[in-house]
């Protein structure tokens, strides 16, 4: 059973009874047209309404490209099931859209919070490895899906995290309510699994399956079945968007991917377009990179050190958001979801530069 209706502005939204939100354009030459799948991931303990106003201004911008699905398969307490078995499940909610709409040639992400987690898993296991005979033929276009892999089949857009740990929540302020108390952070680590379970321990790196290494740090490589960092290249962009401050989830180093010494100074400048964007930057491959970045004394353990430079092994987009000068600072983790209708005035302008950059 589903529950359809028109949100406004020309937009059509389905929820299912399972929980999950399709968005796309009433008219239907548009959503006859639209053949880019966006799939939006929730956080711990979130939902798929949580991207429900992102969704609606995704189809509003671009009725005729864009056909949003927000993640209805990792939902409330099943968030804690771990980082692994919600990718799991997330790669195969997405297998069945894309076989449930078969004029989609296009994918993209957005994720909020542990759900960037979750989404670099799926797509570490939807992704198809480049035709080897189309490799080898010269007259192949080189940006033919088939030459270059794909996810899930299709081809491969937008990567984009919202407040996402990246390099995990253990240690060096990476969780800020614990305010960079050492004790604290050491007890958080031993007892973390008792609130957040198995994604708790994925979070803290205290996880040891099989004596095999914490799996934040297995996603850094291409590991048995899972494309981890294959799957990542393949994106034509991947992009992070961080709390410089405020965010008490989640540190701006571990949201960035950075290193104490790589964070930027930002200044409170005057940006009627984007109020909240105070920092961007566009981080070339560390392959590419001449010279690479002094790392002493810069407070970084050595498992952080290893996720860091592993992930930089592909460019990233870096955009700063700040929430320093708003009423709703102190909730700068959802607010810059915009996953409170209270929050649409702080943080749509997050959202708007997210479609205004994205590659369609």
């Amino acid at each position: 059973m589903e529950k359809n209706g028109v949100v406004g502005n020309g937009v059509y939204s389905s929820e299912s009874v399972n929980g999950s939100c399709d968005v796309w354009s009433c008219k239907a030459s548009d959503s006859a047209s639209a053949d880019h799948l966006v799939v939006m991931v929730n956080g711990i303990l979130g939902s798929a309404t949580d991207w429900k106003f992102a969704g609606e201004q995704f189809v509003k911008v671009l009725p005729d490209k864009v056909f949003v699905h927000c993640s209805e398969r990792n939902v409330s307490m099943l968030t804690l099931d771990g980082v692994d078995v919600m990718g799991e499940r997330l790669a195969g909610e997405v297998l069945e859209v894309i076989e449930r709409k078969p004029n989609l040639k296009k994918i993209s992400f957005v994720a909020h919070s542990v759900g960037g987690l979750v989404a670099r898993y799926a797509i570490g296991k939807l992704y198809k490895p480049p035709n080897v005979k189309n490799l080898e033929d010269p007259s192949i276009n080189g940006r033919d899906k088939d030459s270059m892999g794909t996810i899930g089949g299709l081809e491969a857009m937008n990567f984009v995290t919202v407040a996402t740990p990246h390099l995990g929540s253990r240690g060096n302020k990476q969780v800020p309510f614990l305010f960079g108390v050492t004790a604290f952070e050491k007890a958080a680590s031993c007892v973390i699994h008792w609130i957040f379970r198995r994604t708790g321990r994925h979070l803290f790196l205290t996880d040891a399956d099989e004596g095999k290494p914490p799996l934040l740090k297995r996603m850094i490589e291409d590991h048995d079945d899972c494309n981890f960092m294959s799957a990542l290249r393949v994106f034509k962009r991947r992009v992070v968007y961080s709390n410089v401050g405020y965010d008490h989830i989640v540190g701006w180093r571990t949201s960035s991917i950075r290193r104490n010494v790589e964070l930027p100074k930002w200044e409170d400048i005057s940006n009627e377009q984007y109020p909240h964007i105070v920092y961007e930057e566009h981080c070339k491959a560390y392959d590419e990179q001449s010279e690479t970045t002094s790392v002493e004394d810069d407070g970084s353990d050595k498992l952080e050190e290893e996720l860091v430079t592993g992930l930089s092994r592909v460019s990233w987009e870096k955009v700063d958001v700040s929430f320093h000068s708003s009423r709703q600072r102190f909730a700068a983790h959802s607010v810059i979801q915009v996953k409170d209708e209270g929050a649409h005035i702080e943080g749509a302008d997050v959202i708007r530069h997210m479609i205004d950059h994205f590659l369609t």
